[in-house]
């Protein structure tokens, strides 16, 4: 049985197969998986905003979209991984108090989606699945060993992408 190691808020993990990484309770924040399959080795952020406000030092870069992509990357790079050698799979980014913001496209959520979006098009890695958006929570858990990452929600229930 493979262990599976859990990534926190505003943390991010890189390990390899046979282990599973797991994040529990994703609302607005967004899950992000690098994965490099031919050398079952990746990666999982819980992210918890967009980007670094302006003006402003970070002490837990994971903290952000970009910050914990590029930190990832790294890891994975240094790892052993060559960049055309990722995908991406992204999760999470509800609009969880969808009657106080029923514009969803300008919550926290949806811009969370959207900087891990253009972030992984600036440096050339395809996004191969997502379950993102709506107003629920999800939990996350990916297998290194398949690259399946199986999102389970209470309201919704299991699906792998």
């Amino acid at each position: 049985m493979a262990d599976k190691l859990r990534v926190g808020i505003a943390e991010f993990r890189v390990a390899r197969a046979p282990e599973i990484l797991i994040s529990y309770g994703l609302g607005s924040c967004l899950g992000i998986v690098l994965y490099d399959a031919r050398l079952q080795l990746g990666g999982l952020a819980h992210t918890l905003l967009p980007g670094v406000r302006a003006g402003r030092a970070e002490s837990r870069p994971a903290k952000h979209v970009e910050g914990a992509i590029r930190l990832m990357l790294d890891e994975l790079l240094a790892a052993g991984s060559g960049p055309q050698h990722l995908t991406a799979k992204l999760a999470g980014g509800a609009n969880m108090f969808e009657s106080l913001n029923p514009a969803s496209e300008d919550g926290i959520g949806a811009r969370n989606i959207s900087a891990g979006r253009q972030v992984l098009a600036q440096l050339g890695i395809p996004l191969v699945a997502e379950d993102v958006g709506g107003n629920h929570g999800r939990t996350i858990e990916f297998d290194l060993a398949t690259g399946l990452l199986r999102v389970r929600s209470l309201r919704v229930g299991d699906l792998c992408i």
